[in-house]
């Protein structure tokens, strides 16, 4: 119900045969193009606050443009960009961007990629990526102390200065190395652009970093590649054969667009890169030594596209994991209990836990019991109007459900904030008299930020959090408060690599139950009638049900990265002082 803007969304082409080719066998010269249009549509839900994209042709001559770009803002951007598309833009190096902001910079400025200019072909670099670095600031330290002065403190940009400042150094080593060869002239360039060795610049410039990151770039000179973190938390999946290399975030995006199976399709590893060089050869490296796998379990919960073949499949897991506790939490009473779901995404959960229910009872009722109509304006001067229209967003089917006899279970995704629940889906579920309303996270509850991608930073969005400091002030806790706030002051005077998450001992007295129990009293509308319960998927069933993505930082507080540990000690720091104020 409450969409999380997340990481972004990248896709890449690289078409290993002369333009002419693919005109003649496929009756278009974009036909590149028309294959990058379609990635990124299929990845829209991954970014619809800008995207981007970049071209690289091979066969240019000098005084002629060879590196293109082309961004916009807003969820039309797709269009507005391709619209621009000329058939001097086609390349074979092509490459496409998504964005949801996670630091709160809204502009074109920031909208990927990002392109650093030079007269060499090889020194030109493109950049795009999903990630969110946790130390920054470290590497905005690194470069100035080398003499450099970046004009904007960003990730992006820092990323591309840095990259860019490696690929300097290497097409330099390659000028040296052409001559003492005895090359002279065009000879030293042609020599330079046949042999850049992206493997040194990511290498040289990964090392410095801490979060989860897809990079992708395109170099003048012919180069592209893309490298995942160590730890795996952000996906990247490609597709090569004698046409073309692909690389997208999602893998049903490559098997739609080049109707291909699952299996012909890879992921990139941790900590690898895939490179394609000049000449059209692609291959793996690793860059950094793969770190402890924490691929992140969100994608397979809510971000990712719920058409892929596993991750279908591990979402009804999810589903159908939950069954026991719901059927506690109705007293056994599946023939009095009416089975939905809202939002959207959260349909093959509920198709798993229906199909759960099944298992143990047989037939069970279904229904659409709760609607999201069309986005309504609110132009309304007033506060108290525009709240009300707001809570109306959503709407039920009415006469879906037997008044004062049937329960409503209602599965979600994940339960964020509790905000819309709040100011809207009980209010209007409620109308419908239901016996008891159980509302099912198919996510355990979200405890802790997120620095890696996905916008939830700061502690007091959290339910689950809000309602634990609720209860560490009923029972007269401050000394928990003040303790771990004066442990979390302590942990950041230690080196990162050593810090350990003081926030988790917040939670450390309470029971899931007891939490859920203050969620709901928090939530809940003060003029309704139906009871609720709430249901939240347990740890070890999401780990059962997505076994080869462990990355659970945002449920249990143990980040994957030093940096990540840093920021969640620094947001309880930032919590007190500047919400609570003590």
């Amino acid at each position: 119900m409450e969409q999380l803007k997340h990481e972004c969304g990248v896709a890449m082409i690289r078409l290993l045969k002369p333009l002419d080719y693919y005109e003649k066998k496929y009756g278009t010269w974009a036909y590149g193009f028309n294959k990058l249009y379609l990635m990124m549509e299929k990845q829209h839900n991954r970014g619809q606050e800008g995207a981007g994209i970049a071209s690289v042709s091979l066969t240019t001559e000098p005084g002629c443009e060879y590196m293109f770009r082309e961004k916009a803002e807003g969820k039309t951007a797709i269009t507005e960009i391709f619209s621009r598309v000329t058939q001097e833009m086609a390349g074979e190096l092509l490459m496409g961007h998504l964005r949801y902001s996670t630091t709160g910079k809204s502009g074109l400025t920031f909208v990927h990629p990002f392109l650093r200019r030079n007269n060499w072909r090889a020194k030109n670099l493109c950049l795009c990526g999903n990630f969110n670095m946790t130390n920054i600031d470290e590497v905005f330290s690194f470069l100035t102390a080398q003499g450099q002065s970046p004009r904007i403190f960003g990730d992006s940009y820092i990323t591309l200065e840095l990259m860019g400042h490696r690929l300097d150094r290497e097409v330099e080593r390659l000028y040296e190395e052409a001559k003492s060869k005895g090359l002279e002239g065009l000879d030293i360039t042609r020599y330079i652009d046949e042999n850049v060795e992206m493997a040194n610049v990511l290498k040289t410039t990964m090392e410095h970093y801490d979060g989860g990151y897809v990079m992708c770039g395109l170099t003048g000179s012919g180069e592209m590649f893309s490298v995942r973190d160590p730890w795996g938390i952000r996906p990247a999946f490609y597709y090569r054969d004698d046409e073309i290399v692909a690389l997208a975030s999602e893998r049903p995006v490559l098997q739609t667009t080049f109707d291909l199976g699952a299996d012909d399709i890879c992921e990139l590893k941790p900590g690898e890169a895939l490179i394609v060089r000049k000449n059209g050869e692609s291959r793996l490296e690793q860059i950094m030594p793969a770190q402890k796998l924490s691929a992140c379990s969100f994608e397979r919960i809510y971000f990712s596209r719920g058409s892929d073949r596993d991750i279908y499949q591990e979402r009804k897991r999810l589903g159908e994991q939950l069954t026991p506790a719901i059927l506690k939490a109705i007293d056994g009473d599946v023939d009095n209990t009416v089975f939905s779901y809202i939002p959207n995404t959260a349909e093959v959960a509920y198709c798993g836990m229906t199909d759960g229910f099944r298992k143990l009872h047989g037939e069970v009722r279904t229904e659409k019991v709760v609607w999201k109509d069309i986005k309504m304006r609110t132009f309304i001067a007033d506060n108290s109007e525009r709240n009300d229209l707001a809570a109306h967003v959503y709407d039920i089917s009415y006469g879906s459900l037997r008044p004062n006899v049937d329960n409503l279970v209602i599965i979600d995704d994940s339960i964020v904030r509790g905000t819309t629940l709040r100011e809207s889906i009980f209010k209007i579920i409620d109308r419908l008299h239901p016996k008891k309303i159980v509302m099912v996270s198919s996510s355990p509850q979200i405890r802790y930020p997120d620095y890696y991608g996905i916008d939830m930073a700061r502690l007091e969005e959290f339910c689950a959090f809000r309602a634990t400091i609720a209860l560490i002030e009923e029972r007269g806790m401050w000394q928990l408060i003040n303790d771990t706030y004066l442990a979390c002051k302590s942990e950041l005077e230690k080196p990162k690599e050593e810090m350990k998450n003081c926030v988790r001992a917040l939670y450390e007295p309470f029971t899931v139950d007891e939490i859920n129990a203050k969620i709901v009293e928090m939530l809940r509308p003060t003029d309704m009638q139906a009871p609720i319960e709430l249901v939240f998927q347990s740890i070890e069933g999401l780990h059962e049900a997505c076994p080869n993505h462990p990355g659970d930082w945002y449920f249990t507080g143990h980040y994957p990265t030093p940096g990540g540990t840093r920021l969640c000690n620094k947001a309880f720091i930032n919590y007190v002082e500047n919400v609570l104020k003590l």
